[in-house]
């Protein structure tokens, strides 16, 4: 199909608000066909998509009580363990610091979705056992807090 072509069937778009699309296919002998839609009120009211942007959404963290006795938080998804919202904020919590039920404790991402993890207990974290940045199991233990 030349640039001429393409031109007229461009304008033929922008004259005609009912014309929903156009398809040209050149075949081979240059044989050419035109698929002409008519839009429907479906297509004219649907938005044209954004790219997709990452989405938060909040879990509450797996709690099990050890045999030392010790709370272990484990991941509830398999994904990205990230300690901090964005690449260069202090991390959500650090070994010492004190938390309550419903305290963000990381970010687990998955398919793109950020997932924020949320504690299920109260107490003071003791040990981080996931670096930022590495991939988690469903079940892994995150971090280990003692109850207050």
């Amino acid at each position: 199909m030349r640039e001429a072509q393409i031109r007229k069937l461009i304008a033929l778009l922008r004259e005609h608000d009912d014309i929903g699309e156009i398809e040209a296919f050149s075949g081979p002998f240059g044989l050419s066909r035109i698929r002409v839609s008519k839009q429907t009120s479906a297509m004219a009211s649907a938005p044209i998509a954004a790219a997709p942007t990452a989405q938060a959404a909040h879990a509450v963290a797996n709690v099990v009580e050890n045999a030392e006795g010790f709370y272990e938080v484990t991941a509830p998804m398999v994904g990205t363990y990230y300690s901090s919202p964005n690449p260069g904020s202090d991390p959500f919590v650090q070994e010492g610091s004190k938390v309550q039920s419903g305290t963000v404790l990381c970010i687990i991402e998955a398919m793109k979705l950020m997932n924020e993890i949320e504690c299920g207990v109260s107490g003071t974290i003791k040990e981080i056992l996931v670096d930022n940045g590495a991939p988690v199991e469903f079940g892994q233990v995150l971090l280990r807090i003692q109850e207050d």
